[in-house]
């Protein structure tokens, strides 16, 4: 049960992380700045999940856990958002959305040499398939080195970020966790963005579309994450959620009319099988335990 309720957890972080280019377009079209988006995405979050944190009486984290955690947050997140919206600027959005996917093959490497993680036949084929479905379902066309390589460089952050938070999962709770990872993105961004001046939703639809990025895009994806990261581990945890650019594929194609392609179906069907295949072992593994 507890690596099925992980399983679940996954997916549907998978699931709201894949609508927050959704929500990115809507809130880019009401003159908003990347910048003031990622500090209200993260502050506002940090301040619900703080009230929720009160609530529930659970402690504020300390020690060596607490710097791990602000880490995850003020270099975690921000690098790995900071790289991807940068790498957008020099290399095609397909192109940088296929190499950051390279992230669930830098958890598994990662996971098997410093976590000592145990590589199954299953697990080789699950990755190989769900890279091979990312790589079908985004539409690549090419752009300058620098921007490659800042994408490769926010997957390999990201995995950082994963394998560190397979450890602090630990000892704190996703709610916990949540609340200083926030934070500590939100403070940053929120420098950043005053410094360059904030440009904050103009409409009624704006501040819709703001929410919707901060409860469906941030809130609910991050915690289920952490909370399904503690139960089926970091490798589990960075295929199943190759479901992502499905999900965000489906609703382009359903809100805004873009076709899907063939080649995209067929990557989005590979991505599946990668997950039923992870999902049959872990259920397995489950009952025999």
């Amino acid at each position: 049960m507890k690596r099925l309720i992980g399983i679940l957890l996954i997916a549907i972080s998978a699931a709201s992380f894949g609508t927050l280019a959704i929500f990115g377009h809507y809130v880019y079209v009401d003159g908003m700045d990347t910048l003031t988006v990622l500090f209200l995405r993260f502050g506002v979050s940090a301040v619900f999940m703080t009230i929720i944190l009160l609530l529930r009486k659970e402690h504020f984290p300390r020690g060596q856990i607490l710097v791990q955690l602000v880490g995850m947050g003020a270099l975690g997140y921000v690098g790995q958002s900071f790289l991807y919206m940068t790498a957008i600027k020099y290399a095609s959005s397909g192109l940088v959305a296929l190499l950051l996917y390279l992230y669930p093959m830098f958890v598994f490497i990662l996971s098997v040499f410093i976590l000592r993680e145990k590589t199954t036949s299953v697990k080789v084929i699950a990755l190989i398939l769900a890279l091979t479905g990312s790589a079908l379902t985004v539409d690549p066309n090419g752009g300058q080195l620098i921007g490659a390589l800042m994408a490769v460089a926010a997957a390999l952050i990201y995995s950082i970020y994963i394998i560190v938070g397979t450890n602090v999962m630990k000892h704190v709770s996703a709610v916990q966790s949540s609340v200083f990872i926030f934070a500590s993105a939100g403070a940053v961004f929120g420098i950043l963005a005053f410094a360059n001046g904030a440009h904050f939703p103009a409409s009624n639809s704006g501040v819709l579309a703001m929410l919707g990025i901060i409860v469906i895009s941030t809130i609910i994806p991050v915690v289920t994450f952490l909370a399904g990261l503690e139960r089926i581990g970091p490798t589990n945890a960075a295929m199943l959620s190759t479901l992502e650019p499905v999900v965000t594929v489906l609703l382009a194609a359903w809100l805004f009319g873009e076709r899907l392609k063939p080649i995209v179906m067929v990557g989005g069907g590979l991505i599946l099988i990668a997950v039923i295949l992870l999902t049959r072992s872990e259920l397995t593994k489950g009952n025999e335990s």
